[in-house]
Parts: C-alpha cells; structure tokens; sequence
C-alpha cells in the first residue's frame, strides 16, 4: 500500500581491473609506511648497534638517563663511566644513547 515493493538488479560480474583499483589505495598506504616509518627506524636501529659495537675506552657517551662521562671499561653487556674524578658507574651497553666529540667533557 504504502511501501512499494523494490526489486533487485542483476549486478554485472566484477571485472579483475576493478578489484585491482579497489586495493590500489591500501597497496599505496602501506608502501607509504614503509618509506615514511619502518625504513627509517630501521636505520636509526642499525646506527645505534653499529656505535654501541665500536664503543671504546676513552670514548664520551650520553647515557638514556642524561648522564654524561668517559668510558673507562667495556664488557660484553657494560660500561663502566667516569662522571667525576674518582667516580666510576657501571650501567648497562644498550643505556648509552649519543657518542659525543673527543674534548666535549672536561
């Protein structure tokens, strides 16, 4: 009576190039990502290991805490800090963030 009644029409079969379009944005998003987030961070990651390797006596570091020191000792997993005269800290390899210039502490 008052509602008419609807039909449905045959829909066409859908066509390998529509289906390809229809996924073009998501293909183009993650290659977007990669470029954008994962590259980048996956530089950052292998910089970071390959100066924590070449970490030496002597060096002066930065560490994730905001200490500053001359590297006296290096383990396997430590690193032993000079912060003062005679004040020597042990923290853990993966703590030291920033290899700073030879001369920057005093």
């Amino acid at each position: 009576m008052f509602i008419s009644s609807a039909y449905a029409q045959a829909a066409g079969a859908a066509s390998p190039e529509s289906s390809l379009m229809s996924f073009l944005p998501i293909i183009l998003m993650f290659v977007v990502l990669y470029f954008v987030m994962i590259r980048p961070q996956m530089k950052r990651q292998k910089e970071q290991k390959s100066m924590l390797d070449a970490l030496a006596k002597g060096d002066e570091v930065i560490t994730a805490g905001g200490i500053a020191g001359k590297v006296t000792k290096v383990t396997d997993s430590f690193v032993s800090l000079e912060v003062s005269n005679g004040v020597d800290i042990q923290i853990q390899k993966s703590a030291v963030t920033t290899l700073l210039p030879k001369g920057t502490l005093k």
